[in-house]
């Protein structure tokens, strides 16, 4: 059965540290649906995989993925997910993009480290939230995540942002892993020395008062806004005139999201 909260433990952890990670989180139907969904979706977009929000050399991306699978829709509203994301950003928070991102074999291209988006914490707080969910297992020499703990309370950016840091981490774990990560904290995707891809879902979350990354509205094609549960559409904000105001002054976000 799944979770309905994290633990006291894992949210001293997204505070102290700015990650927790949730081991075996997936069930395995779960995992084997939303991998064979992914093939399915990069077969069939091809070389304009990933075209609605960027390119990367190196990675295979997908994206607007909330519109390609109803897999991914459960996926981001599970309560436990739910429950780690608002301890981060408080209870008023919003779907800001939903990508995949795949680190290809003997790609020797990885990640500087960085907030998403470029993001600092403002006056109220913190207002990213990003959820790795690993689809392969996270090994050492694949590509996993470097993360150095503790970052996100230092309210500025990575200095030498190429430079491997003394303190930093290899966030690594078996295929079904969720990793829950204060966005804030510098960190950065690994160069993948493996002869297989290694490939993550990427749910990230930000604060309703922000813009989202990719303007779910805009994105969603109307059949699927038509189908979707009240709740999900509270969490992509669809009827919140905030967002639409918000997203009608940003077309274009930049900074990295994995």
């Amino acid at each position: 059965m799944q979770p309905q909260t994290i633990t006291p433990a894992q949210r001293r952890e997204l505070d102290l540290a700015g990650y927790t990670v949730l081991p075996d989180f997936m069930p395995p139907a779960l995992l084997l649906e939303m991998r064979a969904r992914i093939s399915a979706i990069a077969a069939q977009e091809g070389e304009h995989a990933g075209s609605e929000f960027k390119h990367e050399p190196g990675a295979l991306r997908l994206a607007n993925c909330v519109d390609k699978g109803a897999v991914f829709r459960s996926a981001i509203a599970m309560p436990a997910i739910l429950d780690a994301v608002g301890h981060v950003l408080g209870r008023d928070f919003k779907l800001s993009s939903l990508n995949v991102r795949s680190a290809l074999p003997h790609n020797g291209i990885g990640q500087p480290l960085h907030c998403d988006m470029g993001a600092l914490p403002d006056e109220r707080g913190y207002w990213v939230c990003n959820c790795i969910w690993m689809l392969d297992d996270f090994t050492r020499d694949n590509g996993p995540t470097r993360a150095v703990p503790g970052t996100h309370r230092l309210q500025r950016l990575p200095e030498n942002p190429r430079a491997r840091h003394p303190d930093e981490v290899l966030l690594t774990g078996r295929a079904g892993t969720v990793v829950v990560m204060n966005a804030h904290l510098w960190h950065g995707g690994e160069a993948n020395r493996t002869d297989r891809p290694r490939t993550a879902l990427h749910s990230f979350y930000c604060r309703a008062d922000k813009p989202q990354q990719q303007y779910q509205k805009r994105l969603l094609r109307p059949q699927t806004q038509a189908a979707l549960a009240p709740e999900l559409r509270r969490l992509l904000a669809l009827d919140d005139p905030r967002n639409d105001a918000l997203s009608a002054a940003v077309q274009v976000t930049s900074g990295f999201l994995k």
